[in-house]
């Protein structure tokens, strides 16, 4: 099993404040396991994370890493949501983030 880091994407453009958190998180986790998004088993959704419409989401096996980045547009819609929200989703990198976040964030 790859490292954490290694099986984590950083999710932007979430919507802030129009749901629950945790319904936003389960939002976000059915989107990523969904075939038609290239996605795959989540393991764990963190949201919200201190940053305005930020999420990490942490999936089960790396490949499942590899064929998300490779989707053009994530578009997340659910009918709870007014309208569907295009998602920029990014490899996370301990080098990037560490200057963002404190590293005591993500559980490892």
């Amino acid at each position: 099993q790859a490292a954490k880091s290694a099986r984590t994407v950083v999710i932007s453009g979430v919507p802030d404040g129009l749901l629950q958190n945790d319904v936003m998180a389960d939002i976000l986790m059915i989107h990523f396991q969904m075939s038609k998004n290239n996605g795959g088993d989540v393991e764990e959704v963190m949201y919200p994370t201190g940053r305005e419409g930020v999420a990490y989401v942490t999936f089960e096996d790396q490949e499942v890493v590899e064929s998300v980045l490779k989707k053009d547009e994530h578009r997340l819609k659910d009918k709870r949501l007014s309208r569907y929200y295009p998602l920029k989703v990014t490899r996370y990198s301990e080098n990037v983030s560490s200057s963002i976040i404190p590293l005591v964030a993500l559980p490892l």
